[in-house]
């Protein structure tokens, strides 16, 4: 069970989770590795499965996007979405077709668990972002409503990127990382309880093709050396989440950077590249 433990001052909370420190490490390097457990013809060494898209058997090859029981809980209700069968792509080379079933898969499991508490959907990029696995795979979380969850709110829409028929993609002033993108309804998306979990069908596929854009044009800047990352050359590292309340939106990270001491002992973020800098090398950027 996760334990809970609130700081009276900041309202701010932390979870003890001593299960997550024998999570596998592959980033560790080992003689050999066990054999991938997100892959198919591997779907033994996962918990039972409790969604997929695609044909055959629970527990069977056949899927298209898998979820799965976490196996190292943070909180008592943790998931895995294993974006596909292919162990080294992810959405930003994914096909279409494949990053929008995944975004299905993310709005259909916020659905199911919509009632149980706080619905966090996140993806850790890279070990150096926190994965722990490298096949592709996101997370859902779900955090009791009486935790005050210590998250930005929607910014307003400034120093934009792109937009398309429901979304928009922009670098909000409030960039707390260089290159941070936001993607946020342009309505009438959203739903009518402004909820991840009442964007339609209709709008999943506009929202597949602007989250890859985004990704796509953020590694390209790398590429061309518009930011200099700290790790090591090739590696691209990135965090998002879809926001847990009403007013959604999707917060990109990428983490060419390290948070230091000041950051940790004042609490102020330090981003060096200028959100407006930013927005004009992304939206010119080809891809």
């Amino acid at each position: 069970m996760a334990k809970y433990i609130p700081d009276i001052g900041s309202r701010r909370w932390v979870i003890i989770a001593p299960g997550r420190s024998t999570r596998p490490d592959q980033a560790e390097k080992k003689p050999t590795h066990p054999a991938c457990p997100f892959c198919e013809g591997n779907e033994a060494s996962t918990p039972p499965e409790v969604y997929r898209i695609g044909m055959g058997e629970k527990d069977k090859p056949g899927w298209q996007v898998r979820v799965v029981p976490n196996k190292y809980p943070i909180t008592d209700m943790h998931e895995v979405i294993i974006h596909s069968t292919d162990d080294g792509k992810d959405i930003e080379d994914l096909p279409l077709d494949q990053v929008t079933r995944i975004l299905i898969a993310y709005r259909d499991r916020y659905r199911a668990h919509d009632n149980d508490g706080q619905v966090l959907i996140f993806c850790n990029h890279g070990f150096a972002a926190g994965a722990s696995l490298k096949h592709p795979h996101s997370q859902l979380v779900v955090v009791p409503r009486q935790i005050n969850l210590d998250a930005v709110s929607r910014e307003p829409v400034a120093n934009v990127i792109e937009d398309n028929t429901f979304y928009i993609t922009y670098c909000p002033d409030f960039s707390q990382w260089p290159f941070e993108v936001w993607i946020a309804p342009n309505p009438p998306a959203g739903g009518e309880d402004g909820k991840f979990s009442s964007v339609p069908d209709s709008q999943l596929a506009d929202l597949s093709l602007v989250l890859q854009s985004a990704l796509r044009r953020i590694r390209k800047a790398q590429d061309d050396g518009y930011i200099r990352s700290v790790h090591e050359a090739g590696a691209f590292v990135y965090n998002y989440y879809i926001y847990h309340g009403e007013n959604w939106f999707i917060r990109i990270t990428p983490r060419f950077v390290h948070r230091a001491g000041f950051e940790l002992g004042t609490g102020l973020n330090v981003n060096v590249t200028d959100p407006t800098e930013a927005a004009r090398i992304l939206r010119e950027i080809q891809i």
